[in-house]
């Protein structure tokens, strides 16, 4: 019989295989490490693999500061074969002849630089009416979906062998590497789909600092524990304070409290023997409690 779920916090740093959704890893993890609540950062698609963070306990509660960090990805693009739902997972949808070379195509991709603008592929979780648009696209009916703005920060051609191509692409949260790929195609003239898509990056963290999912299953749970990075690490990119008692008996009780920091904006807490307490809002000599773990010690 399996123990009782514990009290597990902390950030997993998982390589999610091809081949399953990401809750489905996700669900996988939480049963490995025996752990009560659970979340991720930001879905990759079952045919894509590479970096998926996870957050257990405490650490959920900042997960969205990852959710919301910039992507890498290495982009694997068939010229030529549009389908359905710009990658292998979809039926067919026409086949044309790739008259371009490596020349045309890096001269193309400078056009997708900077803030873009897309429209969301039907196959995606995005919601219509309580419904994420999966749903209907499944059922063959097509929404109209207003274009939003993504920014693409990097885009390199680091292989090219017509009809393959390979992207690395970093870009903000948000942005569907899919329909990049479907938009270049079109651009090219001879459309395009994905037939692989690894995440390589997300905000601070790198894939070369990820764990394989089969691997979890033969350590221990002391092992798996160990592979536990702390909460706070979703938050690094913020300025840290450290508080004395008094401050951290009062910010633990939600209380604002006057302090002299020259950062302005979201800031780590510390306690004096600096146990991360949460963020604070720091503003006009004030830090005012925003987001608190659960349990406190100084």
């Amino acid at each position: 019989m399996k123990p009782a779920r514990q009290i597990v916090d902390g950030v997993l740093l998982l390589n999610k295989p091809v081949g399953i959704t990401s809750n489905a890893a996700l669900q996988k993890a939480k049963w490995l490490l025996n752990a009560k609540k659970a979340g991720h950062t930001g879905t990759l698609d079952p045919f894509a693999d590479g970096l998926l963070p996870l957050c257990f306990g405490e650490a959920t509660k900042f997960s969205a500061y990852l959710l919301d960090a910039d992507k890498r990805y290495r982009a694997v693009l068939q010229l030529g074969v549009t389908t359905a739902t710009g990658d292998p997972e979809g039926e067919v949808l026409d086949t044309r002849e790739v008259a371009v070379g490596c020349d045309d195509i890096a001269a193309v991709l400078p056009r997708f630089l900077g803030e873009i603008e897309q429209i969301p592929p039907m196959h995606s979780a995005l919601k219509h009416q309580g419904r994420p648009l999966y749903e209907y696209a499944r059922a063959g009916i097509e929404i109209e979906r207003p274009p939003r703005k993504v920014t693409i920060r990097a885009l390199e051609m680091v292989e090219c062998a017509p009809p393959r191509v390979v992207l690395d692409v970093q870009c903000t949260a948000g942005t569907y590497i899919r329909t990049l790929a479907q938009d270049i195609g079109a651009a090219l003239g001879c459309g395009a789909h994905l037939t692989a898509l690894t995440r390589t990056a997300a905000g601070g963290f790198s894939l070369d600092q990820a764990h394989a999912l089969a691997g979890l299953d033969a350590l221990d749970a002391g092992q798996r524990a160990a592979l536990l990075q702390p909460a706070d690490c979703l938050v690094a990119h913020l300025p840290a304070l450290q508080l004395d008692e008094a401050e951290t008996t009062a910010v633990c009780q939600g209380r604002s409290i006057a302090h002299s920091t020259p950062h302005a904006g979201l800031v780590r807490l510390y306690t004096p023997a600096n146990r991360f307490l949460g963020l604070a809002q720091a503003d006009a000599g004030q830090l005012v409690p925003r987001r608190l773990i659960a349990t406190q010690q100084t």
